[in-house]
C-alpha cells in the first residue's frame, strides 16, 4: 500500500513539473507574441532628394503613408507619426537640405520606433484604369537590419482617389507584411539582435592578439571572448575569425531593451567595450555604423 501511495506522489510531482514547464514556456511565448513593436512609416527616397519636401510638395504621398499608417493601426501596432516628427525635428534642429541622409537618420533614431517601414509607392495611370503599387520594407531601426518586403497591387480603377487606390494596394499585401514583421521581432525580443564586432590593432600599437594582459596572464584575445561571453544576450556570440592584429565576431546578440526598459543599441554595446578596455588600461578608438561596431587599438 505504502509502495502505492509513493508511486502516485511520484506520479503526481513528475506531471506538476512537466505542466509548469509546460506553462512556463507557454507564458514565454505567449509574452513574445504579444510585444509588439512600435512602427513609423517613412517615404522612399532617391539619392539626393530631401526626405521633407518629397512629402510636402505631394500631398497623394502624404495620403498614401497616412492610409499604410492607419493599416497598421487597425492591427493593433502603435505608431509614430512620421509627418509629425519631420515638423518637429525641422523646428528643434534647423537642419539643412544637404543632410538628408543625417536628418533621416536622426528623425529614426528619435521617434522611438522599434521598426521602420520604408513605403515606396508608383501611381500607374493608363486609359484602361488607375492603379497603385507599393513597395514595403521594413527595417529594425536600432541596427537598421531588413525584417521584411513585400509589394501590393491595388488593380486598375477607374478613380482618381490616390489613398483608397493605395489602401486597396496595402490590403493585399499587409497581413503576410505583418506576420514575418512579428516573427522576426519576436525571435529579436526571445534571442536578440544581432550586430557584428571587428576589433583591429593599429599599425602603431604595442599590443597583439596574443600580447598577455590583466592579471591573469590570458592573452588579449582570450579576455575578450570571457568578456564576450558574460556581456552578449544570453551569451550568444560567435566568432569568425583571430589573428594576431585582428579578431572579428560576425554575430554577438544585444538585447532589445536594457534593464531599465530603456531602447538598447550597437553604440551603447560599444560603450560597454570601451570600460572594458579602459580597465585594461587598453587605449582605443571605436565607430558604428548601422548594426557594425568597429573598435581599433591604440
Amino acid at each position: 500500500m505504502m509502495k502505492r501511495i509513493i508511486s502516485t506522489i511520484s506520479l503526481m510531482t513528475c506531471i506538476l513539473i512537466v505542466n509548469a514547464q509546460d506553462l512556463s514556456a507557454t507564458v514565454e511565448a505567449v509574452s513574445i507574441v504579444q510585444h509588439k513593436p512600435k512602427i513609423m512609416v517613412i517615404p522612399f527616397t532617391k539619392q539626393g532628394e530631401d526626405i521633407r519636401t518629397v512629402l510636402e510638395n505631394d500631398v497623394n504621398k502624404r495620403v498614401a503613408l497616412t492610409k499604410i499608417k492607419e493599416a497598421f493601426d487597425l492591427r493593433g501596432f502603435t505608431t509614430v507619426d512620421f509627418l509629425g516628427r519631420v515638423r518637429a525635428l525641422s523646428t528643434a534642429s534647423g537642419l539643412g537640405v544637404d543632410q538628408q541622409q543625417d536628418y533621416k537618420t536622426a528623425i529614426i533614431q528619435q521617434s522611438g520606433a522599434d521598426v521602420y517601414v520604408e513605403a515606396e509607392i508608383d501611381l500607374l495611370e493608363s486609359p484602361t484604369g488607375n492603379a497603385v503599387k507599393t513597395l514595403l520594407t521594413a527595417y529594425e531601426s536600432s541596427t537598421g537590419n531588413a525584417l521584411s518586403n513585400t509589394v501590393g497591387e491595388s488593380g486598375k480603377f477607374y478613380t482618381d482617389d490616390y489613398g483608397k487606390l493605395t489602401s486597396k494596394s496595402v490590403e493585399t499585401c499587409m497581413d503576410g507584411f505583418l506576420d514575418v514583421i512579428q516573427s522576426k521581432f519576436g525571435d529579436i525580443v526571445a534571442n536578440g539582435q544581432s550586430i557584428s564586432i571587428t576589433i583591429g590593432i593599429d599599425t602603431g600599437s604595442s599590443y597583439l592578439m596574443s600580447s598577455e594582459v590583466g592579471n591573469n596572464g590570458y592573452t588579449l584575445a582570450d579576455e575578450l571572448e570571457l568578456w564576450m561571453e558574460e556581456n552578449a544576450f544570453k551569451s550568444n556570440y560567435h566568432i569568425q575569425g583571430t589573428t594576431d592584429r585582428q579578431m572579428i565576431f560576425d554575430d554577438v546578440r544585444i538585447p532589445l531593451r536594457d534593464e531599465k526598459g530603456r531602447t538598447y543599441n550597437v553604440n551603447k554595446f560599444g560603450l560597454k567595450m570601451m570600460a572594458f578596455f579602459r580597465q585594461m588600461g587598453i587605449r582605443i578608438e571605436r565607430t558604428t555604423s548601422n548594426n557594425m561596431l568597429v573598435v581599433t587599438i591604440k
